[in-house]
């Protein structure tokens, strides 16, 4: 199968540092091309991942611009598009057309897909993202039997509006690479507990900050701040006018609710991490945070922190349930003082199980299953629309003449 995997203008796949979606995509497509399909990727210029061609509006990461103004964001996205379009044309125009198009762009991709009907290939778009952001516009979509969607976890798709849950094909769970070494056992690691997420009040950093200080464990905070890396990055960012992060709302809210609490012994912030720093960072921690206060859709870095060996703590929303043993594999507690409770209880979880519960579950393998899976009936259902276009109006449509 010829597929062109739409990765989007944010950050190169795969990321050097914090990217979720981006390590997704960068684990998916590997396993795809392992199993002989032919993927060209459109992402930024920037991008190492190998493929069978990359295409980019721009040269390196627009992630920075997510906190700016509407228009540039959306601009931003729409010219990323753009080269999208004018490669599935070209690559037609050749005889040589794409099969299908995975999008894993929020709104823009499907829209723009899905307005060019059969003049486009069948398109399935990963839902990576809590749908209720955007419900007025997942309320009223109508991929017109082209574009088909896939959810990451089942209470992502079930909190989805009803009209988007009719046009969902399948749930595949997130992956993550699981071939590293052994887990590094508990009496060789650091005393620290690490948070591996954007540094932002829905990911609750406040409340790994209370939590640990009440348990006595010092706290590791690795991930950027309003799409900037590292402390200086933040800095020269804050001095330079006209600078999204000025006015950007998650560099306001760590400069007064995290900030003034790091004193780089019992919690401090090293910035983004990625490749063998990240590796590192999973495999020596006592345990990876998530103390969300948002319905977590899909996990990524929980997967990460399971296949190093490492426990999870982590409140019970969104996925967190279905990714994490309670009690196995790791803590879910369901308000703050039972997160605290569970800092005092890691060395109950044995690291080798975790290891083999994410080989188990979490595998590329399993993932590329998945989708294989969901590329086929993507295509099928787009067939089945075509034959019966023009005999009976949309489903969308049939419901408004009713």
């Amino acid at each position: 199968m010829k597929i062109l995997m739409d990765a989007g203008p944010w950050l190169p796949v795969p990321p050097p540092g914090y990217g979720g979606l981006e390590n997704v995509v960068a684990t998916l497509t590997t396993e795809l091309r392992a199993r002989g399909h032919t993927v060209v990727l459109a992402s930024v210029g920037d991008s190492t991942l190998p493929v069978d061609g990359l295409v980019s509006a721009f040269p390196s990461g627009r992630f920075e611009q997510l906190g700016g103004p509407y228009p540039q964001v959306v601009g931003t996205a729409h010219a990323h598009e753009q080269v999208v379009l004018a490669t599935l044309a070209e690559h037609a125009l050749a005889g040589e057309p794409f099969d299908l198009v995975h999008s894993h762009v929020e709104v823009i991709g499907p829209a723009l897909l899905a307005g060019l009907g059969d003049t486009a290939p069948p398109t399935l778009a990963t839902l990576h993202w809590d749908t209720r952001r955007n419900a007025d516009f997942w309320a009223s979509f109508d991929g017109r039997g082209r574009v088909w969607f896939a959810g990451v976890s089942d209470t992502q798709v079930a909190q989805a509006p009803a009209a988007l849950r009719e046009q969902v094909v399948g749930v595949v769970p997130l992956s993550v690479p699981v071939d590293g070494p052994p887990p590094v056992p508990r009496r060789d690691r650091s005393g620290s507990v690490l948070v591996l997420a954007r540094l932002c009040e829905p990911k609750g950093i406040d409340t790994a900050l209370r939590a640990c200080r009440a348990a006595g464990v010092p706290l590791v905070l690795a991930g950027p701040v309003g799409g900037l890396p590292d402390r200086a990055a933040l800095e020269d960012a804050r001095a330079t006018p006209g600078h999204p992060a000025r006015s950007h709302p998650d560099v306001a809210w760590f400069l007064e609710h995290v900030d003034p609490h790091l004193d780089g012994v019992a919690a401090r912030w090293i910035g983004s991490v990625g490749g063998a720093a990240k590796d590192e960072l999973l495999r020596t921690s006592r345990a990876v945070l998530f103390p969300i206060r948002w319905e977590e859709p899909g996990g990524t870095a929980v997967c990460e922190a399971l296949a190093a060996g490492t426990p999870v703590v982590a409140m019970a929303r969104g996925c967190l349930p279905s990714l994490v043993d309670d009690g196995r594999t790791g803590f879910l507690a369901t308000d703050e003082a039972q997160f605290t409770a569970a800092l005092e209880r890691l060395d109950e979880i044995d690291p080798e199980t975790c290891a083999a519960e994410a080989r188990r579950r979490f595998a590329p393998a399993v993932m590329a299953d998945g989708y294989e899976r969901l590329y086929a009936a993507t295509l099928a259902r787009a067939r089945a629309s075509t034959r019966s276009r023009g005999r009976l109006p949309s489903p969308r449509r049939q419901r408004a003449l009713r």
